[in-house]
């Protein structure tokens, strides 16, 4: 039951640690931290007085590096945390450099179109007060058309994203001609975002707006800023393809901040069960909401942000508080929905935001108090990021990761200052990617026919070249590969996923008035939105009347439905081809195909098993790369049943999934791990970690070479559990008194660590 006083931030605090039944496992304050500031520079006078208008009278060290860097010519990348003052470090080379060449021109790359608003407001303001006339607009899919002409020539700074660049400027170039001819900066924002298929695409995006500013006769300098990562120099260079110079000494101010991590406590100490670390998590934020501390809340799926949403909600009107003080906030969304929120949370109507990470980036949704991390996101640099929404402008603040019963979650809790003193992960991208490097060749033919011999960047293509020209997308004449295919390529590639295909939601409660609710990507849809299942938006459930796989859309019909839906998937694993091995180890191109086939309905608020359905919908069938090991009978006895041999190849496999994203810095859906107690292809015991994107992104290859690292983590969070014979918090099951499968996961494990050093 909810208190009725409300509660000073201090105060929820101290409620969290001595009145909830969990328990707090580390509770650290970050000091407050002084500015480091140094002067300006060389900078025009109008720059420098319309800075002072804003209160700007000095930099931190880290934005005059920068410009310093960035004014000079060079490439830079900055990496400092969030609300550290990054725009400018941007900001004031960009202006700079138009106040001393009118004619010089600037590119911003936003990775959504909520940032480029924002960033808009910011520049416009700066430049107002300079009096300079330098315009500035941004350019994406709700430009109108009649504005669109006046920007491609009188832009001075174009504010974009990704994917406007890759389907609206780049193919139409010769109408962009003031701004290719006078390229002087490129801005991209959210380094850090721009990892595995996003950032492999927008490498060869890069790549090919690079090649039309070498025909125009430009070469712009990139200016890189992100969240922290480990390899944020490594990153830039593997998108840019040139040297970048790295700033991460931070000099910008912190204020207080408190950052706990809470376990919920046991139900069932011998099963391992926990309580809801969802319910849990509601529970917090409700209690803060109805408080009136502004609180953000990160979950890691679409169905929890609806799921949470509607706890909080019913816990708020429960206390007499207003559940219109709180919003949901993820992919599907309409755009329209999303301005809404952010507008709400600036002006303070809106108090509380849940959401996946699409919050993460630095969109200005006001001061926040509060940060609840339901589960730990996946990686070390995203749970900062998440945690530093909170807090973002001055004074006191925190964050509290709530553990969910995930293994690794569990191990954070175990050994809470892994948190704190970990290093945060790498950043991967491979734009050499095939089935992605195909269609950006596609792409740049489109835009400009290409000469034999010629690369995009640094990726040779003569081999794409000739097979696009066997197809018949290509023609051949004097030396130079020219598009003859009646499609408009960029049109039918996403910068976001392997595929650009996504369902549409059709609300026909009303059947004559059919409205769109929003959208499914296509490869969530199977589980998401097959027919029968109960969809939420905007915690509102509805129930899906009819999937039309050809037509792409789902018919959905709101219901008063006390459950929700959650579907099992049935997957097949076929190893294609070998890429490399080292003894019980190798990885190389594996199918993977997966089909939906029942449905359980979970009730809310108890989440018992009230139901089930069969789903009736076809294969999809994947080819991708997977990393595998081998079992054979010197490390799986033979004396071993049958049942004992599953559940200890299912326990490791259960810690590696859990524990990999660590080191792989992905999210745990960007992999998935199997096991075989016989597979079909070697005849032996297998594990198999699979990249869960076609083509693959390079996850499997670093989870070769890093084998080592991978079974150190997976021993370390079996031996940081305080089960003694296995359970969900570990191994994924309870071994009953039928045999200690934690003990001979931990033997096998053993046996793999010596194999591997």
């Amino acid at each position: 039951m909810l208190s009725r006083r409300t509660k000073t931030l201090e105060e929820l605090l101290r409620w969290v640690e001595k009145d909830l039944p969990g328990e707090v496992a580390v509770h650290r304050m970050l000091p407050p931290r002084q500015a480091v500031t140094a002067p300006f520079g060389p900078l025009d006078p109008r720059l420098v007085a319309a800075l002072a208008e804003r209160g700007v009278t000095s930099l931190f060290t880290h934005q005059q590096r920068a410009v310093e860097l960035a004014c000079s010519g060079r490439n830079v990348a900055v990496v400092t945390p969030t609300a550290s003052g990054k725009s400018l470090c941007y900001t004031i080379p960009v202006v700079q450099g138009i106040l001393e060449d009118p004619a010089a021109r600037a590119l911003y790359l936003f990775p959504t179109k909520a940032l480029s608003q924002d960033q808009m407001a910011e520049l416009y303001a700066l430049i107002e007060k300079t009096g300079a006339d330098i315009r500035t607009f941004t350019y994406d899919g709700d430009t109108p058309s009649a504005a669109r002409q006046k920007i491609r020539t009188a832009g001075h700074v174009v504010i974009t994203n990704p994917d406007m660049l890759h389907t609206g400027i780049l193919p139409h170039h010769t109408k962009w001609v003031k701004l290719f001819e006078n390229l002087r900066y490129v801005v991209l924002d959210e380094l850090h975002t721009y990892r595995g298929i996003f950032g492999s695409h927008l490498a060869n995006t890069l790549r090919r707006l690079k090649r039309i500013c070498a025909f125009y006769g430009s070469k712009p300098v990139f200016i890189c800023c992100s969240a922290t990562i480990r390899n944020p120099g490594e990153l830039a260079e593997a998108l840019l393809e040139e040297p970048v110079a790295l700033v991460a000494e931070n000099g910008a101010p912190r204020g207080e901040k408190h950052v706990l991590v809470y376990n919920p406590p046991l139900v069932n100490r011998q099963l391992g069960i926990r309580r809801s670390a969802l319910l849990e998590t509601a529970r917090i934020a409700t209690e803060a909401l109805a408080s009136r501390i502004p609180t953000i809340v990160f979950t890691r799926s679409r169905i929890n942000v609806e799921l949470l949403l509607t706890y909080i909600r019913q816990g708020l009107a429960a206390c007499g508080g207003s559940p219109d003080i709180v919003a949901g906030y993820r992919g599907g969304y309409l755009p329209s929905e999303r301005r809404t929120i952010e507008k709400g949370l600036r002006d303070g109507t809106i108090l509380g935001v849940v959401s996946t990470n699409a919050l993460e980036l630095g969109v200005d949704i006001g001061s926040l108090s509060l940060a609840l991390l339901h589960g730990y996101p996946g990686g070390i640099a995203a749970a900062w990021q998440q945690m530093g929404r909170a807090g973002r402008r001055s004074g006191l603040s925190a964050a509290i990761l709530v553990a969910s019963s995930f293994p690794l979650d569990q191990f954070l809790a175990n050994q809470p200052d892994y948190l704190f003193n970990a290093s945060p992960e790498h950043a991967r991208i491979n734009p050499n990617n095939l089935y992605i490097l195909v269609n950006h060749v596609k792409c740049a033919a489109f835009e400009k026919p290409f000469v034999q011999g010629e690369n995009l960047g640094t990726a040779e293509t003569g081999d794409v070249l000739n097979y696009l020209e066997e197809q018949g997308v290509l023609h051949l004449a004097e030396g130079r590969y020219f598009w003859q295919d009646a499609s408009f390529p960029a049109e039918n590639v996403s910068l976001r996923s392997a595929t650009s295909e996504n369902y549409v939601i059709l609300d026909v409660t009303h059947p004559e008035r059919p409205v769109v609710l929003g959208e499914v990507d296509r490869p969530s849809a199977p589980m998401l939105i097959h027919p029968e299942a109960v969809y939420f938006h905007a915690g509102q459930p509805y129930q899906v009347m009819e999937l039309d796989q050809e037509g792409m859309r789902c018919l959905v019909k709101r219901v008063d439905a006390d459950y929700y839906t959650d579907a099992d998937m049935a997957v097949r694993l076929q190893l294609l081809d070998v890429f490399d091995s080292a003894e019980s180890w190798g990885w190389g191109e594996v199918l993977l195909a997966s089909r939906p086939t029942v449905y359980k309905k979970i009730r809310l608020g108890t989440h018992e098993n009230v139901g089930y359905g069969y789903v009736h919908l076809g294969e999809e069938q994947m080819h991708t790369t997977g990393m595998w090991l081998l079992f054979g009978e010197e490390v799986l006895p033979s004396g071993w049943s049958d049942d004992l041999r599953s559940s200890v190849l299912a326990g490791t496999a259960h810690l590696l999934r859990s524990t990999a994203p660590l080191f792989l810095m992905c999210d745990r859906t960007d992999i998935s791990v199997h096991s075989h107690v016989r597979d079909p292809h070697w005849e032996r015991g297998a594990i198999y970690l699979v990249d869960n994107v076609p083509g693959g992104v390079g996850l499997a290859e670093t989870a070769f070479a890093m084998r080592g690292h991978l079974i150190r983590a997976a021993k370390e969070a079996l031996a940081g559990c305080p089960c003694e014979r296995g359970c969900p918090g570990c191994i994924g099951i309870f071994s009953g008194e039928s045999g200690n499968v934690k003990a001979s996961v931990r033997e096998l494990l053993g046996m793999l660590g010596r194999a591997s050093a």
